[in-house]
């Protein structure tokens, strides 16, 4: 009961400061503690638990080193040119009264193809943000789309490493886990192209000047080889080579472009990389074609590694396990779908990563899955359908922070992102359908999940 009530103490703290917009390291410090009092008092030693938490923070590093490569090529883009460039064109063809849908379904297309939400956010995303920076909208809401559209390849994409690792664990076939989520995915996905639709319209891009592309002109070289940076590490994710050397080999060709092609010298270069890209020229274009850099990532940085404390305090103490018993009344009650989206909940908030709290998810819930007869493929569609997208919901999960990050935004855009939670809720609400039917009828429904 005690690790109930603390788990319960730290979430509310977390909502509640994430809603007031309180720095989420302070929170993360605090819930800490929290669990300190909790492992002190099943037994073990301060001393313990600071080493649980150092250990989980460790492995935190590589995601830091993402997120410093991920500030730097953003800057990068900038200042080789290859952003303006896309902008520039994307000012041109996207209709500005659809612009927050096609921020969804381009977000979504590219997904689809790289099959990694932070890919999709550190390229098309930010480009999409910068153009909706040149007119009045709502960024949180542009957010959303994006993320919601990064998330659905980052999902059912071939490509996808969740995806992947969800077949892993489940022993099923990755090909035919796709076909089952595209089939899960059709009535979310008609009803969140609806909202973004009726958004769209309500909230039209309206450019505050027609300066910016002259602005573009004036001050860049946009001839197509500025895109060889995003050329590249498209051409490398698609190769599946790790994303960090395919950052860093896109980074290299960005400098180069930046100083032969743009004539940047080095020194400014190495000061957008670490500070940000900022333009002393060009009123408008100055306010708008801004950020990045290493300095950028350092808040979102520092809450991984706190984040990450718990998941190392959890492995350590093995706490997480006391769950399985009031999961497991969970799923009597409510049926196996609604346990495995409480379940996601509690591992995302708690697990701060997305990997790690899709591996809890399938350990909390195997157990449950097969006494009811369910087979593997129930157990990773229902995977697919909580834990891959609702993490990103999470203020302090890396799933949420990264993207949120790099698009210069907020945990604002949560209520945005419709996909994210229209997927999991439509989902239960579709299993209680079929369940209260199958009582009222008396007849044999298959693999219903209660």
């Amino acid at each position: 009961m005690d690790l109930i009530l603390g788990l319960i103490l730290i979430f509310s703290l977390l909502l509640y400061g994430s809603y007031k917009g309180t720095f989420l390291a302070y929170l993360l410090i605090a819930g800490l503690f929290i669990l300190y009092l909790v492992g002190i008092k099943r037994g073990f030693k301060f001393k313990e638990l600071v080493k649980f938490s150092i250990n989980g923070s460790k492995k935190a590093l590589l995601i830091v080193r993402i997120f410093m490569l991920i500030g730097a090529i953003i800057s990068v883009w900038m200042a080789s040119g290859t952003i303006p460039f896309i902008v520039y064109h994307g000012l041109e063809m996207i209709n500005f009264n659809y612009f927050i849908l096609s921020a969804f379904i381009l977000s979504a297309i590219v997904s689809l193809l790289l099959g990694t939400a932070f890919g999709v956010v550190g390229t098309i995303g930010v480009v999409l943000m910068i153009m909706a920076k040149t007119g009045d909208i709502n960024l949180s809401l542009v957010g959303g789309a994006i993320i919601s559209g990064a998330y659905f390849g980052d999902r059912c994409s071939p490509m996808s490493s969740s995806a992947m690792l969800v077949a892993t664990l489940t022993e099923t076939k990755i090909y035919r886990n796709i076909k089952l989520m595209f089939k899960t995915t059709i009535i979310p996905l008609i009803i969140t192209l609806i909202a973004f639709i009726i958004l769209s319209l309500e909230n039209p891009l309206i450019i505050k000047g027609n300066m910016i592309s002259s602005e573009i002109i004036n001050i860049f070289n946009i001839d197509i080889i500025v895109l060889i940076p995003v050329v590249v590490i498209i051409f490398l994710i698609l190769l599946r080579i790790d994303i960090k050397i395919s950052m860093f080999i896109s980074i290299l060709s960005g400098i180069i472009i930046a100083v032969f092609v743009q004539n940047r010298s080095i020194l400014d270069v190495i000061k957008y990389i670490i500070f940000g890209f900022s333009l002393e020229e060009a009123a408008q274009l100055q306010a708008i074609l801004k950020g990045g850099g290493v300095v950028s990532m350092l808040k979102a940085s520092i809450i991984v590694l706190i984040s990450t404390a718990y998941a190392g305090i959890f492995e350590g103490t093995n706490l997480l396990k006391e769950l399985e018993g009031f999961i497991y009344k969970v799923s009597n009650k409510y049926g196996v779908f609604a346990a495995i989206l409480f379940t996601s909940i509690i591992t995302s908030s708690f697990g701060c990563t997305q990997t790690l709290a899709i591996i809890l998810t399938y350990q909390l819930l195997k157990k449950i899955y097969d006494e009811r007869g369910l087979n593997k493929y129930d157990l990773a569609i229902d995977i697919e359908n909580t834990v891959v997208v609702m993490a990103a919901l999470i203020p302090w999960n890396v799933a949420g922070a990264i993207p949120a990050a790099t698009l210069s935004i907020d945990s604002s855009f949560i209520p945005y992102s419709f996909y994210l939670y229209f997927l999991p809720s439509i989902t239960l609400l579709s299993n209680k359908l079929l369940f209260k039917l199958k009582k009222i009828k008396h007849i044999q429904l298959p693999k219903i999940r209660h």
